[in-house]
């Protein structure tokens, strides 16, 4: 990437416009902010992405603000991509569907960074990072939305900052545009340390950006990111987790609807002997492979734990819809499997008593299932890492589960769904209350409920990363 400083000449009669539309309106609402950096230094991509070059967005461009000290709003350098909209309206990027709809993607990103004394020239590291965030959007074709979080782990600038993940937000001053190929909104990148994410994860994005406004050094009311910050919002205000996140959960639940984790279950109903059948899930075994419409309801069910629907749903299971056909807000958090097994000659059976199995870290997340997504009416998967392993934990008010009341274990192939009562999920929390604490603990850690024939082991990682041994 070069920087550049475009020229803003307006375009001869009976020529080629200069800037292409979509631009254009970009750039419009650039000015209304900034009428006197009519020409902002810019990084721009050598070769676009249209041309084969490795970078989607052809242009971030670089303002200098002034802030608000009225507002205890800091100076900072602002970032603004292009690229992720449709700027050309030829279908050289972005297929051009009208101007009813979103503009390509429908968004941009910017970042707010804290500009440090004496610095005469933004920084040009964020515009790697943006390029990078635009890089996953093509190649995944995910949006992003106002409250997601982004898992970097690594300093935003390469440096040795605390700064090492992001969350989305909509950019304060930048106003949604009309452009003559849909409409553009604009996200805001805002830098956060791992406690923060952790906290977004289990609670809400939304939430933790709030808490973060009403914090000058995490940011202030623009949410400008300073890589120097060295202490995190619970640093500063020891009771912003207590009193705020614990209480968020609590009362509003959890937007984790699912991750990823070393899990297995088992099936102890039937003897391990019987193969054919049986759905027992060992370490070390190898099952059928999860179908493409198994890994597409899965995936609904971590997409639809997102949503803050009143009544949480899972998609039925002869769903019609194929992997190939979703559009570009779904996501799953793992890679989607080859189909072995028909998907019709997998038949989805009920369980007597099962067993899981899960490593530290996932077990920890155990309290935050049941409190933050059962007790709400919502659901919570594990996705294994190791495998097509399953394990999803749904409430009575989730509708087209395949899990049951009076068949509350019942499993699809290697997918595994578990109906819980609230009486029940109360009792697992008082039992399960030691997860609770970060802190290592000695392992193994077993918790069972004969009259639910339910058992649940607490595993070290070697387990699961050695399961031969």
């Amino acid at each position: 990437m070069d920087e550049v400083r475009p020229s803003s000449g307006a375009p001869a009669h009976g020529l080629v416009p200069l800037f292409p539309p979509g631009l254009q309106a970009i750039y419009g609402e650039c000015r209304r902010l900034y009428p006197e950096q009519a020409n902002p230094l810019q990084v721009t991509a050598i070769v676009k992405y249209w041309l084969g070059g490795p970078d989607p967005l052809d242009y971030i461009s670089m303002y200098r603000n002034a802030g608000c000290p009225a507002q205890d709003i800091q100076e900072h350098w602002h970032y603004v991509s292009f690229g992720l909209s449709d700027l050309y309206g030829d279908n050289r990027v972005h297929e051009f569907t009208g101007a009813d709809g979103p503009s390509g993607f429908g968004f941009e990103l910017t970042f707010r960074l804290k500009r440090e004394l004496g610095e005469t020239a933004p920084p040009t590291w964020p515009a790697e990072l943006m390029q990078g965030l635009a890089r996953y959007v093509f190649q995944s074709e995910n949006t992003f939305c106002s409250g997601d979080h982004v898992s970097w782990h690594n300093p935003l600038d390469n440096s040795e900052s605390r700064i090492q993940h992001m969350l989305l937000t909509e950019d304060p001053q930048m106003q949604p545009i009309q452009t003559p190929f849909g409409t553009v909104s604009f996200l805001q990148i805002v830098g956060v340390c791992t406690e923060e994410l952790q906290a977004a994860q289990q609670w809400n994005g939304q939430g933790i950006l709030e808490l973060m406004r009403g914090v000058k050094v995490a940011g202030g009311p623009w949410l400008i990111t300073d890589m120097r910050r060295g202490e995190t919002i619970f640093d500063i205000d020891p009771h912003l987790q207590q009193e705020r996140v614990d209480q968020g959960i609590e009362t509003e639940g959890s937007n984790l609807s699912g991750v990823s984790a070393k899990c297995v279950w088992d099936d102890l109903s039937r003897p391990p002997e019987d193969e054919e059948d049986s759905r027992s899930i060992c370490i070390g075994s190898q099952p059928r492979r999860l179908s493409d419409k198994d890994t597409e309801q899965i995936r609904e069910t971590l997409r639809k734990g997102l949503e803050f629907n009143s009544k949480a749903a899972l998609p039925p299971i002869n769903s019609q819809r194929q992997i190939q056909g979703l559009s570009r807000k779904d996501s799953l958090e793992s890679e989607s499997s080859a189909a072995i097994v028909p998907h019709e000659l997998v038949r989805t059976r009920q369980l007597e008593s099962v067993h899981l199995k899960f490593n530290q870290e996932s077990g920890t997340l155990l309290p935050l299932c049941l409190r933050g997504r059962l007790l709400h009416g919502r659901h919570f998967t594990y996705k294994s890492i190791n495998g097509d392993t399953a394990i999803t934990f749904v409430s009575t008010g989730v509708e087209g589960a395949f899990a049951t009341e009076e068949h509350p274990y019942a499993a699809h192939g290697p997918w595994l769904q578990i109906l819980l009562t609230e009486e029940f999920v109360e009792q697992m929390l008082g039992d399960l209350q030691e997860l609770n604490i970060r802190e290592e603990t000695k392992l193994p850690k077993e918790y069972s409920w004969p009259e639910k024939k339910l058992k649940i082991s607490v595993l070290p990682d070697s387990v699961f990363d050695n399961p031969l041994q």
